[in-house]
């Protein structure tokens, strides 16, 4: 981020910190020339699923760039398919983007408000000769668009005169064709090098309930001919777009050019987000939820903003990295490690603290009064001095990790075996006598005996050991389902056809694993759905909606090891 100088004659507050970044110098160029007064965008996603981690930058980027410019951004949707967009879809988007911290105030659209007005200057342009119905079929048309080498071939319907072309297209939206039978085309250029520009689609015949004009229309705008328009009538000044779209801006532009609507909005192309060990197309998103390979749009292994939210992602962090990540001008894939590092340094300054054994093994302290319980101070996070502390009870009977115990420890094992020592965080230095087994030889308890001296603020409370291992006191530990997540593919690049694998199967069968038994202590009782805690030594947590009283549910937002760190770190 880099700070401008002092306002400018328009009143642009350009001391803010303004993103670096191509389109940030266009604007900034085009405020400075007059070409705009005031810079307006768009974020126009289709309600045809779930936002993803991809939509979050470009989210961040149009509000953020209007935010930057004391300017405007819309949220609109873009649905003019309603055959795939519900209702359930525009209501989590607009969830999504307030979650995110970005706010559209009076300025929610929909493309479905412009029905009529595209409607009107698709007849406009009929009239001037720049449109006609054709009875091709899709495949048809396809087979007339020609080749990237090989132009294409006009449409035996591309010279009917404007009289029947206005007929057929009124005949059109009053619902007298079936599906598929005629479409509505630009009139432009068949051998254009550019095959968008060889005469477009504009309008298609779709009997179809609209999740918001109901049966009203039967005829449909396609997107390249409703989204320019789309943009002009909201005064948009900068259409930002994905680099897909490149390719179709001659086509925005023909269309802006030749309607003629009052205002020329401009479209710029930027990259993508691609993130590796996930997909990213809605299509595939859908195949998940609907074929059961997940659990809903918000199973917290999607890359859905609704799945990142669940899992415990903050917004914080996912702002983050975007702004991280930068604004490119070239497609390429960005390393989930830095998504997970962003989230750990946020988690790390507001998560508190709390101990939670996720495979119990009981230990029992011999010499500890039976039945007595004692409170034992822990900070809540070394990270923020403000938190301040929490009592923790303990006992006589406590649990610690199995992980923790080796009956014949390995080198460099400084956890508990016998015959060792290890303090207990916040409390006392144990040491194991005596391991006690099942009739099968499995280790189901161990016996131990407890330093009373070695408490913090006792005589030998400075008594050094290699190992500290967290714990809960059995009398008041909370019981507690955890949920274990790992990458939802086990291949960095799951969309990649070139090896001719369906992506589905290159699911990860070891993405979630249920832990049923684990202990908690007392104080996430009063843990609320979407609370955030680090489980020492194990990672950060987040209570999950599952959650019922007496049933606390987390989930596994983020292990504590930051791989991403290290590689940072490394390459200085």
């Amino acid at each position: 981020m880099t700070a401008a100088g002092t306002p400018d004659e328009a009143g642009h507050d350009v001391n803010r910190e303004l993103p670096v970044n191509f389109i940030q110098d266009i604007i900034s160029n085009d405020l400075k020339t007059g070409k705009v007064k005031k810079v307006h965008t768009r974020f126009p996603p289709e309600p045809n699923g779930y936002l993803h981690i991809g939509h979050a930058k470009s989210i961040c980027l149009n509000f953020g760039l209007a935010q930057a410019n004391n300017g405007l951004c819309n949220l609109r949707f873009d649905d003019t398919n309603p055959s795939k967009e519900e209702t359930e879809f525009v209501e989590a988007i607009q969830r999504d983007v307030r979650w995110l911290g970005f706010d559209w105030d009076d300025r929610l659209y929909y493309a479905s408000d412009y029905f009529q007005q595209c409607y009107e200057w698709a007849v406009q342009l009929i009239k001037e000769g720049k449109a006609y119905v054709c009875d091709l079929s899709a495949e048809e048309i396809r087979a007339y668009r020609g080749t990237l080498t090989e132009p294409g071939k006009d449409s035996p319907y591309r010279n009917r005169s404007v009289e029947e072309n206005l007929d057929l297209f009124e005949r059109m939206k009053n619902g007298e064709f079936p599906d598929g039978s005629r479409v509505l085309r630009a009139k432009i250029d068949m051998a254009s090098p550019n095959i968008n520009m060889r005469d477009p689609v504009m309008y298609r015949i779709m009997h179809a309930s609209h999740h918001r004009t109901g049966d009203k229309w039967c005829i449909y705008p396609m997107y390249d001919y409703s989204h320019p328009l789309s943009d002009a009538i909201e005064n948009i000044t900068h259409s930002i777009c994905t680099l897909e779209f490149a390719d179709h801006r001659p086509l925005y532009d023909w269309f802006i050019e030749n309607v003629r609507p009052g205002s020329e909005p401009h479209q710029y192309e930027f990259a993508r987000l691609n993130l590796n060990y996930t997909v990213m197309s809605k299509r595939k998103l859908r195949r998940l939820v609907e074929e059961g390979h997940v659990k809903g749009w918000d199973d917290p292994r999607m890359p859905t903003i609704a799945g990142l939210r669940r899992r415990g992602y903050t917004p914080e962090a996912i702002r983050d990295f975007c702004d991280r990540i930068g604004v490119a001008k070239r497609d390429s894939v960005v390393d989930i490690g830095l998504l997970e590092h962003c989230l750990r340094e946020d988690l790390n300054k507001k998560a508190q603290r709390v101990m939670a054994v996720l495979r119990p093994l009981k230990v029992v302290l011999t010499n500890y009064p039976e039945g007595a319980v004692e409170w034992v101070s822990i900070e809540n996070n070394p990270e923020d001095p403000g938190a301040g502390h929490r009592s923790v009870p303990f006992g006589r009977e406590l649990y610690i990790e199995q992980d923790d115990f080796m009956e014949v420890p390995i080198k460099k094992f400084f956890r508990l075996s016998p015959g060792n020592e290890v303090r207990l965080k916040g409390a006392y230095i144990i040491k194991c006598e005596e391991v006690i087994k099942d009739a099968s030889g499995n280790i189901v308890e161990l016996h131990c005996t407890y330093d009373p001296e070695t408490r913090s603020g006792g005589p030998k409370a400075g008594r050094k050991v290699k190992g500290t291992l967290h714990w809960v006191e059995a009398s008041h530990a909370i019981p507690a389902e955890v949920r274990l997540y790992e990458h939802l593919f086990l291949a960095e690049d799951p969309e990649n056809d070139e090896d001719c694998t369906d992506f589905i199967s290159k699911l990860n069968p070891n993405s979630l694993q249920v832990l049923e038994n684990c202990l908690v202590e007392p104080a996430l009782a009063e843990a609320r759905v979407g609370d955030r805690f680090q489980f020492l030594r194990h990672g950060y947590f987040c209570v999950d909606p599952d959650t019922a009283p007496g049933a606390l549910v987390f989930n596994r937002i983020v292990s504590l090891r930051d791989t991403w760190a290290k590689i940072k770190k490394s390459a200085q």
